[in-house]
């Protein structure tokens, strides 16, 4: 069994049709037999949108704050890929550190 780590930037993830393509890539690749990461952007122009919305509220944003709005885009995109993969009938598996003996 391999690890296989999939990274996904954001024009993979940019709208649903892509999204349901990514999860099926990654369902295959689990399939296959392989323990699988998934890593991925924001969508589309998301990380940008965002930089140009704060750029408007404040020239100086404090980083705490920067760090919770960039990363809701990511977050969007974990969810979103979460329930494509689960459509596909995936559910969470336990980590080895939770597995039952």
């Amino acid at each position: 069994m391999s690890l296989i780590v999939q990274k996904y930037g954001g024009s993979s993830v940019q709208d649903a049709e892509s999204i349901k393509r990514v999860a099926r890539r990654i369902v295959d690749t689990k399939n296959a037999g392989n323990r699988v990461v998934v890593v991925v952007s924001a969508m589309g122009d998301t990380t940008d949108d965002l930089l140009d919305l704060a750029a408007d509220i404040s020239e100086q944003p404090p980083l705490r704050e920067m760090d919770i709005l960039l990363s809701s885009g990511e977050r969007m995109s974990m969810a979103l890929l979460a329930m494509a993969i689960h459509e596909l009938g995936e559910r969470r598996s336990p980590s080895p550190a939770r597995r039952p003996e």
